[in-house]
């Protein structure tokens, strides 16, 4: 509990103007101080954008190591490893998030208390969105659920005729979404449909909508191959990503900036991967530098890499998905490697090769990197345990570790003092800071 402490004044007569001036600024100085805890406490802690404002992965609401586990929740019981968990939101101190069971969830951040549990008829694979009133995500039963938040009973669903396995976002009164190989869709806040967009060809789209432009949205019925810039309101694609861009067989979800758009691509050349980082021009989409890898696995690296990269990997909605700290773009791909690249010219501020694969997307807090690493396949003497790591933004030297029961694969989201993510096992984790 925060709790401003008054203070007493000092008995006596009336005293020299200058003292009156002096006891006076101290009082407004008390009164300021008191204002900034009375606000501290009161900070209304939420995350319910996908990967933050601008997709950038990054809040100044710092998570300073060392944390402490205030619970951890195991969802299902057995070995059964989750081949996804995508990110958390956080709204009025509750988590919402689904899960491969099928179920989607609410609990209390501060206890751990379930809420309730919606079950949907196949696993939930997409990133939902909660407003005041209800919480949207997608299943892949083929349909989008809107419930009401506070009693986890559904308002309306919509039949999308497809696994949806995507971002769910609200844009003004529209609910937006994609459907894998069938449409991006609009709906208006009663689930009616109000337009869409041909899909044919992309799966496990994610969206993102800012400013009234939506990226990576799909390309037109002429070219359905394409990804690019939508303007929401007219209805048009403004830009396409160039040819150059569209040989991978990945497109991570893009941090946007003031004037860039980054995105990291991967594709298999021969027996490795190759991760490419590419800047664009947030106006036209043309490419203002690329900055390409290729994987580094050292004695973690995969039995089949190809199954590892397809059926793991890609299921992680960000996967690949860059962070972004004030002009640093901080990478990870599913190799050992964590990179700090330069936003304004691609070059390399610094790398780090851990002991493990990483096994999530960055989050950055503060000026500290968050990022899951994957542990030791046996359990033998001397095999290490998955973990969560915090490298410092500004060297990528590594500064703290905690043990998780599987690999963190959501990136770690931040809602006032808690920090929150899910892990392979099917265990839920709510840090929060060690005074």
């Amino acid at each position: 509990m925060c709790r401003a402490r008054g203070s007493r004044s000092g008995r006596g007569g009336a005293r020299p103007a200058s003292g009156q001036l002096r006891r006076s600024a101290r009082l407004v100085a008390l009164a300021v101080i008191a204002m900034a805890i009375v606000s501290a406490c009161s900070i209304h802690g939420e995350w319910i954008l996908f990967r933050g404002a601008g997709g950038r992965g990054h809040t100044r609401n710092a998570m300073t190591p060392p944390l402490g586990i205030r619970w951890e929740l195991s969802l299902q019981t057995g070995d059964r490893r989750s081949f996804a968990f995508n990110n958390l939101v956080v709204k009025d101190d509750t988590l919402y998030f689904g899960a491969t069971d099928g179920n989607f969830y609410s609990m209390s951040i501060a206890t751990g208390y379930m809420n309730w549990v919606f079950r949907t008829g196949a696993p939930v694979n997409s990133v939902p969105y909660a407003d005041a009133d209800r919480v949207y995500f997608g299943s892949n039963d083929g349909h989008v659920y809107a419930l009401d938040r506070r009693t986890g009973k559904e308002v309306w669903r919509h039949n999308a005729g497809r696994t949806v396995q995507s971002t769910v976002l609200r844009w003004e009164d529209r609910i937006i979404f994609a459907a894998d190989g069938g449409g991006v869709w609009f709906l208006d806040l009663d689930g009616q449909v109000i337009g869409s967009i041909n899909n044919p060809v992309w799966h496990r789209v994610t969206l993102q909508v800012v400013d009234g432009m939506m990226y990576m949205t799909p390309g037109p019925p002429e070219t359905p191959r394409t990804l690019g810039a939508y303007d929401v309101d007219r209805g048009v694609h403004t830009w396409l990503l160039p040819h150059e861009v569209m040989r991978a067989t990945w497109y991570s979800f893009p941090a946007v900036t003031r004037t860039r758009m980054i995105t990291q691509t991967s594709r298999d050349v021969g027996s490795e991967l190759e991760f490419s980082t590419y800047a664009l021009n947030l106006q036209t989409g043309e490419i203002e530098w690329v900055r390409r890898f290729v994987s580094e696995f050292g004695n973690d690296r995969p039995q089949n890499l190809i199954s590892y990269w397809i059926y793991d990997r890609m299921n992680i909605l960000d996967y690949q998905a860059p962070a972004i700290w004030r002009n640093r773009i901080i990478t990870t791909s599913g190799d050992t490697v964590v990179r700090a690249l330069n936003e304004r010219s691609g070059a390399v501020d610094w790398e780090t090769r851990l002991s493990h694969r990483t096994s999530s997307a960055p989050m950055i807090s503060g000026d500290h990197v968050f990022v899951g690493v994957f542990g030791d396949a046996d359990r033998g003497p001397g095999a290490r345990s998955p973990r969560l790591v915090a490298l410092s933004a500004r060297s990528g030297n590594k500064v703290w570790e905690l043990e998780t029961n599987g690999a963190v694969l959501s990136p770690p989201v931040v809602a006032g003092r808690y920090m929150v993510f899910g892990t392979d096992r099917n265990y839920v984790y709510v840090l929060e800071r060690v005074l």
